[in-house]
């Protein structure tokens, strides 16, 4: 419960705030204009920011897994389910 609490808070964070953002993007003063070329801009390199991270994390954790269970681990053993005892 607390993580989807957390991708939902960043979720938010990442893609509501911005966006509500550019929804009141009227300047302050007349003539005040919002260049959005920038603005798309920078909301694509925020969201490869996090998709670059995002993957990496999932790589990392993917490269531990398959380190830390492969058959030549010294503390591997078959568990009960797979019907071979030692």
């Amino acid at each position: 419960m607390k993580g989807i609490v957390g991708l939902l808070l960043v979720l938010a964070v990442l893609i509501i705030i911005p966006a509500l953002d550019l929804a009141f993007a009227a300047g302050a003063e007349p003539g005040e204009y919002v260049d959005r070329r920038v603005i798309i801009w920078n909301l694509f390199f925020r969201m490869m920011t996090v998709a670059f991270t995002v993957g990496a994390v999932v790589a990392g954790t993917m490269i531990w897994l398959v380190w830390r269970f492969r058959e030549s681990h010294p503390k591997a053993k078959p568990t009960a389910y797979e019907g071979t005892d030692w």
